[in-house]
């Protein structure tokens, strides 16, 4: 038995890939991430292609795929460190959202009209000065807090989880909610923190399953993302060392920077299978599916870092300019290390997943 993509999650990768560098080149990145442009033309034309709608249902307007072609596309988006909110909209959002049956909100994303942006920081560990406090007094529960590092700056809509893993529905313009715009070492997505006084929230799940369920999913293409967004640095390395000349001759011929591309991708090249695994345990093995998304988030984690650091060093000091633009990929790969749990918090959670720690 091989196991690999099918014709056509290979069809849907070759569309977005088609698309993506058509629609997505290094001077619409750097605007950007400059602050002097959004990325929501970018997303409207995914939704174009089904992209929002990937994991939504087609009685909501949706394509109805699965996680593994969501890594699939999460892959291709890293590779062209897209600025998106594919993560938060169209991945973990719908799980929740499914589970509520909010097929009207549901629609609306399929089609790129509303986004729904992920609050899952303080049920992972709360920070100093931040958490999330339920009233449940009033005709419908309310909301106060500080919510950290907020998936999608731009979004209409959040979906909020307190420490007992309950997911709340807010309004991005609910009377009482002030936004404030974070700045990262990825300036390419956009991050939030939300202050809430009394906001009026919808309870939509006040199942824990559902929670790591959708963060389950998230870790899975965060994993996909800088698994990408790692393939293009190596990629540029092999290129750039194919070009660059040093005493009347190309640096690929020379053995040190052979062995730093080659380190590269004995390292990087296992990975896909392990992400492809990981996305296919979440649709077709419930019963590993947390484990196998902790092991490739914490895993990739440190594989991208060693790629991008590595990839950095092939093109010595032209590494670093903006001229060449691979700090883009850098950057992305570091934020996919800390968001939704950095390696040693997510390695404690497969530890306990199989009963090593209480």
């Amino acid at each position: 038995m091989e196991f690999g993509l099918s014709q056509e999650q290979r069809l849907l990768q070759d569309m977005s890939n088609k698309f993506l560098s058509e629609q997505v080149d290094l001077d619409t990145v750097r605007t950007i991430a400059a602050g002097e442009g959004d990325d929501r033309a970018i997303w409207q034309g995914l939704s174009d292609l089904g992209i929002a709608g990937l994991m939504i249902p087609e009685a909501c307007g949706g394509v109805g795929l699965g996680a593994l072609d969501a890594a699939v596309i999460a892959e291709c988006l890293g590779y062209h460190v897209t600025p998106s909110p594919f993560i938060a909209s169209a991945v973990m959002a719908p799980v929740a959202l499914l589970a509520a049956n909010r097929e009207q909100l549901l629609t609306a994303i399929a089609s790129g009209q509303q986004r729904v942006g992920i609050a899952f920081g303080e049920a992972l560990g709360a920070r100093n000065n931040a958490g999330v406090s339920v009233d449940t007094n009033a005709d419908s529960p309310t909301l106060s807090g500080t919510c950290l590092f907020v998936l999608d700056a731009d979004a209409n809509h959040y979906l909020i989880a307190d420490c007992d893993k309950n997911i709340f529905l807010v309004a991005a313009d609910a009377p009482g909610l002030t936004r404030n715009s974070l700045t990262t070492v990825d300036k390419t997505r956009s991050t939030c923190e939300l202050k809430l006084d009394a906001v009026a929230a919808e309870l939509i799940s006040d199942d824990p399953a559902v929670y790591h369920r959708a963060l389950d999913l998230g870790r899975t293409m965060q994993a996909a993302d800088s698994l990408g967004a790692a393939q293009y640095m190596l990629d540029q390395s092999v290129s750039y060392a194919m070009a660059r000349e040093q005493f009347n001759r190309v640096i690929a011929s020379f053995q040190a920077v052979k062995h730093m591309c080659a380190e590269m991708v004995s390292i990087l090249e296992p990975c896909r299978a392990m992400v492809w695994y990981a996305g296919h345990a979440l649709d077709a093995l419930p019963e590993e599916a947390k484990l196998q998304a902790c092991q490739v988030k914490s895993h990739l984690s440190e594989v991208g870092q060693f790629v991008a650091k590595t990839a950095t060093e092939v093109h010595g000091g032209m590494g670093f300019t903006d001229l060449v633009g691979l700090h883009y990929w850098f950057k992305r790969i570091g934020a996919n290390r800390q968001l939704l749990g950095s390696p040693e918090l997510v390695r404690m959670e497969a530890a306990r997943a199989q009963g090593f720690i209480d």
